[in-house]
């Protein structure tokens, strides 16, 4: 089965743990839980933190991106897309389809964007993966 990751900001630790939770359910494999970590408070645990969650994205076949995301989730993004892996990316709104806040590689065929419930984006993910597994 494949192994994913999944990235967000802290305000969306809830949604992240219960998307983790679900795929490892259905025999996925999770290659890193940064929900576990406490906030960094030196630069030593920062860059702790950031050499696991770049060999999380790096073991990933795919990763799952939640918005509002930060600068991290970004990275881990970039990190995703310029090693070829599939990226679903996340809005409960639609939020990367806004012309005047989205990005340019929000929109590649590496990216397959999901909005709407919680539900839409793990239906999405499983008939995906399940395709290819």
């Amino acid at each position: 089965m494949s192994k994913f990751y999944v990235a967000s900001s802290f305000k969306n630790i809830e949604t992240v743990r219960y998307v983790s939770q679900y795929l490892k359910d259905k025999g996925f494999t999770h290659t890193y839980d940064w929900t576990q970590n406490e906030r960094a408070l030196t630069f030593e645990v920062l860059k702790n933190i950031g050499h696991q969650e770049r060999n999380a994205v790096l073991e990933s076949d795919f990763i799952i991106i939640i918005l509002p995301a930060g600068k991290g989730s970004h990275i881990g993004f970039g990190i995703a897309l310029g090693q070829g892996k599939k990226i679903y990316l996340y809005s409960p709104n639609g939020e990367m389809n806004n012309f005047d806040t989205t990005s340019t590689f929000y929109h590649l065929s590496e990216v397959s964007k999901c909005f709407g419930t919680i539900e839409n984006l793990l239906e999405k993910v499983i008939a995906i993966e399940y395709i290819y597994n």
